[in-house]
């Protein structure tokens, strides 16, 4: 067998689905970060393996996109890889390709490099039989970890910190998520040897070796932290070209973590994934999506990066992009972060008198209370309120409209910050004229990504925002879906059709 080294080495969800908050109803913004990879750094002294724990991190300029609070995401390269060489975007190549989703989701990225020299090839001490934690690589991680969370700067939530990597880098992040639940709330594995292998055991499942047993020992790393697998979700990724390490261990994985979580399953439809990917998820008794595993055709052993990711020493970049995915799955399918429903528009209408327009509108918040509504109207007197009212329901007199034909919304703000879709106001005619155009309202369910291309919306910051409403409709990628009406000429909203 070939030495490891040899075979070693992707809003919430977004709440706010309208335009910006208004200023009486936003949060305090977080602080901006500079955007780019910080310079080599130097943090905890690895009393096991020798050396400092030194790397790299990522702050974002742009706002986080859940529970306005950044998510802390820890990147682990795999053996014969460092972070500064294929983690982190250098001059030529995105490396990982983690740069691109930590501005969209407004997420800090650490890519530290493994202490110590590790079964030779620069390695993470995965197989260890020591899992306490504050032994090796796991005490360095964690100190790693903590430094961030405790530092108000980053405005890292607690209840979004995820971690992934690749082989050696991957069996790690599943070491880290079993022995602290409690911290880690999403873990993506590829190409990951789980707990009880050895390292001469990755490239064929021992025999006897199974799902249970992984389980079992994920349990027991866990401790008195067992309650908070309750809370965790898992994504797996594997190649199905990978004779490096068993393409049958990724199954495993995500099966071993199922019977951690414990409870009854059904599993999901086979679903492509852009970049060669079929993805299967699993649903727990509570209908909640807690598994993902991914098998990308024809990838061998290596990180999936995706387009403008590195194409070179166990990175892929012509397979799926494994940070949009996973982050989009984290981010979906956190259990931590509260994701209440939003307001509800029950109704909405205007009348006209003379030049006065009067709008009125009614909502229901399950959560707390409506603290108040946004008018929108086109026309040749434009409005835009965002104080039109509050309570559960309002009504509004905007005088001196110019004569012309408008159209409009409204939508309902949350005492907690939420936003309501848009109730799109039937087109009216002030003043004399020919009466506006009757326009037969059509829906469209597509991607964000889609949505944008066809011309139904925009990209802006990160996010899919509708044309004429600009509703926030989530995240711009491909995984993100949405469905459009188009309410009047150019002008579209987040739902069907009113």
């Amino acid at each position: 067998m070939l030495p490891f080294h040899r075979r070693a080495a992707q809003a919430a969800i977004c709440l706010a689905l309208c335009a910006p908050l208004p200023p009486a109803f936003a949060q305090t913004p977080v602080q901006a970060g500079p955007g780019a990879w910080s310079a080599n750094q130097v943090w905890a002294n690895d009393t096991t393996h020798g050396g400092a724990l030194s790397g790299y991190y990522y702050w974002p300029a742009t706002p986080p996109s859940l529970d306005n609070k950044r998510a802390l995401v820890l990147v682990l390269h795999g053996c014969a890889q460092t972070a500064g060489g294929d983690v982190i975007n250098g001059s030529g190549d995105a490396g990982y390709n983690w740069k691109a989703v930590a501005d969209q989701y407004g997420a800090v990225i650490l890519a530290p490099n493994a202490t110590g020299n590790v079964y030779g090839t620069h390695c993470w001490d995965w197989a260890a039989t020591n899992r306490s934690r504050s032994y090796g690589h796991t005490a360095v991680l964690l100190d790693l970890i903590n430094r961030f969370l405790s530092n108000p700067q980053y405005a890292i939530d607690p209840k979004q910190v995820y971690v992934a990597g690749l082989s050696s880098g991957g069996a790690k992040a599943m070491v880290l998520g079993c022995t602290a639940p409690e911290i880690f709330a999403g873990l993506g594995l590829s190409a990951a040897p789980p707990p009880g292998v050895t390292t001469g055991q990755i490239s064929i499942v021992p025999s006897g070796y199974t799902a249970t047993t992984a389980a079992n020992a994920c349990r027991a790393m866990a401790g008195s932290a067992l309650d908070h697998f309750a809370t965790q979700v898992t994504g797996v990724i594997w190649g199905s070209s990978d004779y490096t390490v068993a393409q049958a261990y990724g199954p495993l994985d995500a099966a071993a973590m199922r019977q951690v979580y414990g409870g009854a399953w059904t599993q999901g439809a086979a679903v492509t994934v852009p970049g060669s990917g079929s993805n299967v998820e699993y649903t727990d008794a509570n209908g909640k999506v807690r598994t993902s595993q991914i098998t990308v055709t024809g990838l061998g052993h290596a990180w999936p990066a995706g387009t403008g990711g590195q194409n070179a020493n166990y990175v892929n970049a012509t397979r799926v992009n494994y940070p949009a995915f996973i982050m989009d799955f984290w981010f979906n399918k956190n259990l931590r972060v509260s994701q209440a429903p939003a307001p509800v528009m029950a109704s909405c209408s205007a009348s006209v008198s003379g030049s006065t327009v009067t709008v009125n509108g009614a909502a229901s918040f399950a959560e707390g209370s409506i603290a108040g509504y946004r008018v929108l109207l086109n026309g040749p007197s434009p409005v835009d309120d965002d104080a039109a009212g509050s309570g559960a329901a309002f009504s509004k007199a905007y005088a001196n409209r110019a004569d012309g034909s408008y159209g409009g919304s409204v939508t309902a703000i949350g005492n907690n910050g939420q936003t309501s879709n848009a109730c799109a106001l039937p087109a009216f005619q002030v003043g004399t004229g020919t009466p506006p155009p009757v326009f037969t309202c059509t829906t469209s369910s597509a991607s964000n990504y889609a949505h944008v291309q066809a011309g139904r919306a925009h990209a802006s910051g990160g996010y899919a925002l509708a044309n004429g409403s600009n509703q926030n409709m989530g995240l711009y990628n491909t995984f993100f879906t949405s469905t459009l009406a188009q309410t009047a000429q150019g002008y579209y909203i987040v739902g069907n059709c009113p």
